[in-house]
């Protein structure tokens, strides 16, 4: 097809069209991200709020307006998930939008410049230094054309092309100029196949707590609504008021919804992502912040994670009579009289001044002699890979650059030429050799440090050379960086679980050979994090329980990943890491007070739905212990510093503090209802009792579930009791409550808020006892 395109000339403006109107066309990049009508709808179509919907209903049929103050919570909820998601959306659109560029063409003679999405199969295309190929095609012409793939491949060298070359969607072009044809466009694309194999891969949230709390409403809401309904339809048989059964029903099923744990959880992923957003992390999944708390191994891609991308200039070393100097201004010369800006010439720019030697003539780099040259006054100078600058070499001299290849340096050699600098040189006198290296990010080696002090699995996964990355490896203080492996040599049907068993540095390694190499370190067990920039390590961190992107790096990647680094620095997921541990710690810690409602709103609406009493709460009343003695202090309390490593104390809270209080509670409701039959209380009274008690074990529950104590949390804790006490005494009437300064139920407040402290406390002491009784004998029966 290239040979019949003129690259002068192009399409036709008429053979566009046609081609176009044939869908034969370029299109743009899959969208990873969801509409705003998506998030809308995702947020607020829910079981959740379904169910308090229906709630809110109910309640407006009584007429009594201030019983719909729990649709606070559901309604908060919906709203800060939404937003966090807008708000990440909009930050990778804007990215997106920032790195688009127009793609100019040839077309009836002109060079136009348009949209990626409109070149067409056979358009000719116009690239040059920095521009990224936007399809799949055929070089035309090419001068002095070096190109990145390490997008692709992963490999960092700059790769040569000339006329007939193949040239890939995703690649950059380093320095030179190329006119290619449009061979494959649209989903023929390898970036547009590699995106198609990416959404087809299903990856849902490893949030082990937002898992566990969605569980426990998924099962909840199994058994309210049945419950409900017949304590609604038991309470309307027995002759009670529609309005009262109503209303005790709302609050019955609100109260075994652990509502405010939904919200607290957001609220604070929410303050985590707004805090990390400071430091340059963009959280695109909120549910990943705990993920990455969670994991214990960590794969790293080479280019952009340890090291920069960028070459760094060593050193030079003389072979015979000549200086270091002498050498390095020879050097400049070489590189500032051609206009070539591939990555070996600005690393050696950056460290080596322009000698400003008189510049007779320049020869630029190609990929068949494999040296760049220029010849001056003072003579002819080459600048080149060893094998080719010089004819042969001696085994003194190969076994000297092997040394520092096998050090990980880039070696290159500097000459001196008699004769013409023309294919193949002669009379060529070996000046010395060049030293380059990849450059490594200044703080690599601190937060991989860190991480590995975290008991953090650190492995590289790269596109590179295996000894390359291995001497990177050693560089940063990677832990078992000799332990390597060439993935070229490794065959399909290879065990991927052993070889992740055995290696830590992966070399020469495929895109969907990364994907399975998570895939094995998640078979064996692990939670695994996948760093990356460029289009092939999309389905490895699409794999992978959290991914993070560079944002220097692909559209796509961005895309799909959970966290991208602003500042492409990955010293940056230490605060993440950091973030991570604070919400786990905090929330699970906290978690046990919004069960404690769950189980004694279980258990009293079984209780009376066999009981000639009405439902002990109403939705209003048990609005003061909600905000005050759970939902305030334990936001409080989850925004507190805690970084220590994950335990599991989600479970153990809950039968050391919210069993046992739960018990408590519904045991002294149950005593308040007697007691109030006996001395002729009215509904309104025995409820507040029911209240104050409630929220008197909660506030001991709250002491429970914040140790160790703090200066921090005594000043959360302590007011709370009197905020709850200002309740009961001037806006009980706001609450449907009445006050407890009167007589006699003054006396019986007192009564059951004094002796309420010893019995939670035994009750606690004989729960314990028992959880751990049936532990011991459980081991010992499956021992």
């Amino acid at each position: 097809m290239a040979e019949q395109v003129n690259s002068q000339k192009g399409l036709t403006q008429s053979e566009v069209s046609k081609l176009y109107a044939k869908g034969l066309h370029n299109n743009k990049s899959h969208d990873f991200t969801l509409s705003i009508s998506q998030i809308l709808k995702n947020n607020t179509f829910t079981l959740f709020n379904l169910i308090n919907i229906v709630l809110a209903l109910m309640v407006l049929y009584t007429g009594d307006y201030k019983n719909l103050l729990f649709l606070i919570i559901a309604v908060a909820n919906t709203i800060i998930g939404s937003i966090q998601e807008i708000r990440s959306k909009r930050q990778l659109d804007k990215m997106a939008i920032l790195s688009e560029s127009k793609i100019k063409v040839v077309r009836d003679g002109n060079v136009q410049e348009i949209d990626p999405e409109q070149i067409v199969l056979g358009d000719v295309i116009l690239l040059s230094h920095g521009d990224q190929v936007p399809v799949d095609g055929e070089i035309l012409t090419a001068t002095g054309l070096q190109v990145d793939e390490s997008q692709i491949t992963g490999e960092t060298n700059s790769i040569a092309k000339q006329a007939s070359d193949h040239i890939t969607s995703g690649s950059f072009v380093l320095s030179g100029s190329a006119r290619i044809l449009a061979a494959k466009v649209g989903d023929d694309t390898f970036v547009n196949r590699m995106e198609s194999e990416v959404n087809q891969t299903d990856k849902k949230s490893d949030s082990k707590m937002l898992h566990t709390i969605n569980r426990i409403i998924k099962i909840l809401t199994f058994i309210i609504v049945p419950l409900g309904s017949a304590l609604l339809a038991i309470k309307l048989l027995s002759g009670d008021d529609i309005n009262k059964a109503l209303l005790g029903t709302v609050a019955s099923m609100i109260g075994m919804i652990p509502e405010g744990l939904v919200l607290l959880s957001s609220v604070t992923l929410a303050v985590s992502a707004m805090k990390l957003a400071k430091k340059n992390v963009l959280v695109r999944d909120l549910s990943a912040i705990e993920t990455l708390a969670r994991v214990d191994t960590i794969c790293l891609d080479k280019t952009g994670t340890i090291t920069t991308g960028n070459l760094k200039f060593e050193d030079v070393v003389p072979i015979g009579k000549i200086s270091k100097e002498n050498m390095k201004s020879a050097l400049g010369g070489i590189v500032y009289s051609s206009e070539d800006d591939n990555e070996t010439s600005l690393a050696i720019k950056k460290s080596i001044d322009n000698p400003n030697w008189n510049l007779v003539e320049s020869v630029p780099f190609s990929s068949d002699k494999k040296w760049s040259g220029a010849k001056f006054d003072n003579g002819n100078y080459v600048m080149g890979a060893p094998q080719f600058v010089i004819k042969k070499m001696d085994n003194k001299l190969q076994q000297t650059v092997d040394s520092y290849t096998l050090s990980g340096y880039r070696v290159l050699c500097l000459a001196k030429v008699n004769g013409e600098l023309k294919q193949p040189l002669d009379n060529v006198n070996l000046l010395g050799l060049v030293l380059i290296s990849d450059e490594i990010r200044f703080d690599a080696r601190d937060t991989l440090a860190y991480f590995r002090n975290q008991d953090t699995d650190l492995n590289i996964i790269s596109g590179d050379d295996p000894k390359t990355v291995s001497n990177i490896g050693q560089r940063v203080g990677l832990p078992n960086s000799s332990s390597l492996v060439d993935m070229s040599t490794v065959s399909d049907n290879a065990d991927y679980q052993a070889l992740v068993k055995k290696y830590t540095i992966f070399g020469r390694v495929t895109p969907k050979q990364k994907k399975r190499l998570i895939q094995a370190y998640q078979s064996n067990g692990h939670t695994v994090a996948m760093t990356g920039d460029g289009v092939n390590d999309m389905l490895a961190m699409k794999q992978a329980n959290c991914g993070v992107a560079m944002a220097s790096g692909s559209e796509s990647t961005k895309g799909i990943a959970d966290f991208v680094l602003i500042n492409s620095n990955f010293s940056a997921m230490v605060n993440v890491l950091g973030e991570g541990r604070r919400v786990i710690n905090n929330i699970s810690s906290v978690a046990s007070l919004y069960l404690i409602k769950t189980m004694f709103s279980l258990a009293l609406t079984v209780l009376f739905m066999f009981s000639a009493y009405s439902y002990p709460f109403q939705p209003i009343q048990l609005t003061p212990i909600n905000t005050f003695m759970v939902g305030l202090p334990s936001f409080l309390l989850a925004l507190s510093p805690n970084y220590q490593r994950v335990t599991n104390q989600f479970y153990r809270k809950i039968y050391e503090v919210a069993l046992p209080a739960a018990i408590t509670i519904v045991g002294y409701v149950l005593l308040i209802m007697l007691i109030g039959e006996w001395v002729d209380f009215t509904y309104l009274q025995r409820a507040t009792l029911s209240v104050l008690v409630t929220g008197f074990i909660y506030w001991l529950a709250l002491f429970m579930v914040s140790k160790p104590f703090n200066r921090t949390k005594l000043a959360i804790i302590v007011p709370t009791i009197v905020i709850f006490a200002m309740i009961f005494i001037f806006f009980n009437k706001v609450f449907s409550l009445v006050s407890i300064l009167n007589y006699p139920i003054n006396l019986h407040a007192l009564l059951v808020v004094g002796t309420s402290i010893p019995v939670f406390f035994v009750v606690t002491l004989i729960v314990t006892k028992i959880v751990k009784f049936c532990s011991q004998y459980r081991k010992r029966k499956l021992g």
